[in-house]
This record gives C-alpha cells, structure tokens and sequence, in this order.
C-alpha cells in the first residue's frame, strides 16, 4: 500500500512539474457551461461568457472605427471592410457556371425543346393533374396553380396510367404535364413533363404554405405574370430554369396587372413566390444635417419626394428540390437520366 501512495505521490509532482513548464496549459483547461451539470451555475457561467463576448465585440467596433478617423485625418485610405463568412462566399468555384460569352450555351439553346415556346412561337398549354391517391390539401394547393399559372388546365386521374395520360396531352397540344403527388394527405412532391419529347423533372416539395394561411395575403388577378428567375447560374441550372421553369409561363407578361412570379435558387433549393406590386410616391421633409448651421440661421425642412414600392404576397410558398432529371416523356423502366441527387445515386447503387 504505501509503495503505491509514494508512486502516486511521485507521479503527481511529475504531473506538476509538467504543468508549471507550460502555463498556456491553464487557458486550455478553461471550464466550458457544458461541462457544469448545475443548471443555476451553468447559466451564469454562460451569462457572464456572453457579456465578456459582447464587451470585446464593442472594443472591436471602437478601434475600428478610431483607426476610421485617424486615416481620415491623415488624408490616408481607411482600412478595408471585413467581409462577413457565409455559405455562398466560401462555396467551391463551380466549373459549371454559364459565361456570358458562351457560344455553344446560345447554340444549345436555339436547338433545344423549348425554343418554339421562348421564341413566341406558341403558346404554353399545361396540364395539371394528381397522383390517384388525392389528398386534404391537394385541391386546394392545384386551384392556387391554377391560379398562378396562365393557360393551365386541370384534369382528374381517375385510374388512368401516367403513359396514356401523357400520349393524351400530345394528341390535345398541351406543352407541359405538371403532376402533383401526395403522401400522408400532403403534397410531397411535383413531377415536370415537358411534350412532346420531355425533359422530365421530379423535385421534392417542402414548405407548402397556402394562400388562406398566409397573413394580409392578396388576391391575384387575371394577368399574364412577371417571371423572375434568380442564381440559375449553372448548365444544371439554366437547364431547369429556361426548360422547366420558363416553359410554363407566356412570354409577354402583361404589365399592368403588377402581378410577378419570383423562383429563388439558394443552395440548390427553389423557392416560390407570388406577389402583387405597387409603386407609391411619399414626401419626406429632412433637414440637410450635414451643412453646419450658423447661430443667426434656422435648419429649414425641405420636402422630398420619394417613390416606395409595395408588395403584398398572393400565395401559395413552396421550397422545390430537385432529385432527378430525366431525358424523354416519363419513364421508369427504359429512362435515361441526364442527372440525379447523390443521395439517390447511393441507393440505387447499394440495390
């Protein structure tokens, strides 16, 4: 027994030996709220980390702004900005991007499926119809489409295999089949066919909000919508965004109904809005505080006119996905598929 004690004893004046060799082992060892299982202790350990956070932040922001004034001074230029660290500056270069310049993008797409549409050659017919299990939310989320997209045309399922429905749109000159599945009385999921010769498209839906749910939410009109297509940057995305997404509108938006459809790609998700505009023109009197005033003088409010715009959400709001994309008109047997999530790829491989 006493062996082992003056071993022990040994190896901790060692330990400390050790320990008073280095001193930045102490700031190592600094106590984390984690690590405290008292909950009272814990949260005033995080209370007082966070005041001693925001007390530097604050000395940051003054030196900041002290080295600001003494360039200034010297007639010297100011230090640069910091830039913030987000997700999309601190992405990897895409080699994908589309340029500008870009000759064979623009000879791609004179010769691709849906040329004639974009060059006002037709007009784009749509046909909207479910999966045969329907749901709770679904007729509501279809008539809110109806509503949103021009020209569009819905048509129940019934027991009709999804092969005859597309040969039936073709045969009526319908241009796109957009299909709305559901699961657990939810909508899950959108299926893009573009006719007569495809491309297919199948995204996964999130986030459905409809028009009813939505507060202040507007009525739409009757007009031709506004398109506005956002950071479809890629070949993958400008694919999507001319074939699939532009397809489905009329080309010549009708300006006077202020109506505007906005599809937002952010971190490979899609989001929806439908929105009413409206331009104001508001006088705002300020007085110009950077003219230094005299004693003898008063500060005199000039008014100024300003034009606001507004907007007021029509509905629905919906995030999309995309998990694949396929050449030709729907085909689960014999498809050929241009591109496909990685997650599904790793299914596919494992079976």
């Amino acid at each position: 027994m006493g062996g082992k004690r003056k071993k022990c004893e040994s190896d901790q004046k060692d330990g400390e030996e050790v320990d008073g060799g280095n001193p930045s082992n102490n700031n190592k060892r600094q106590i984390l709220p984690s690590m405290i299982k008292n909950k009272e202790k814990r949260s005033a350990v995080h209370a007082t980390l966070k005041h001693q956070k925001k007390l530097e932040k604050r000395k940051r922001a003054k030196a900041r702004d002290a080295a600001e004034k003494r360039a200034l001074e010297l007639g010297v230029e100011p230090p640069p900005k910091n830039t913030p660290r987000t997700i999309e500056n601190t992405r990897e270069f895409d080699e994908t991007v589309c340029k500008p310049d870009d000759e064979e993008l623009f000879a791609g797409n004179d010769a691709d499926e849906f040329s004639s549409i974009l060059k006002h050659e037709c007009t784009p017919r749509i046909l909207i119809t479910t999966c045969r299990f329907n749901s709770t939310r679904g007729p509501a989320f279809i008539s809110e489409l109806l509503s949103v997209i021009p020209n569009a045309h819905y048509y129940k399922r019934g027991t009709y295999d999804l092969k005859r429905i597309v040969e039936y749109a073709k045969n009526k000159n319908f241009t796109s089949i957009i299909v709305v599945h559901t699961n657990r009385r939810e909508p899950d999921a959108l299926l893009i066919i573009g006719l007569p010769d495809g491309p297919t498209a199948y995204f996964k839906l999130s986030k459905l909000v409809l028009r009813k749910d939505i507060k202040n939410h507007g009525n739409p009109t009757g007009h031709k919508p506004e398109l506005v297509l956002t950071n479809f940057t890629t070949r993958l995305g400008h694919r999507i965004g001319r074939l699939l997404i532009q397809a489905l509108f009329p080309q010549d938006p009708n300006f006077r109904g202020r109506r505007v459809v906005t599809f937002h790609n952010q971190r490979d998700f899609i989001f929806f809005r439908h929105h009413r505009y409206i331009f104001e023109s508001k006088e705002s009197k300020q007085g110009d505080s950077k003219i230094k005033k005299s004693k003898g003088t008063k500060g005199e409010n000039i008014p100024q006119e300003k034009v606001v715009a507004r907007l007021q959400e029509c509905g629905p709001r919906f995030t999309l996905k995309l998990i694949s994309l396929q050449h030709g008109t729907f085909d689960t047997k014999g498809g050929e598929f241009e591109w496909v999530h990685k997650i599904f790829v790793a299914l596919f491989d494992s079976s």
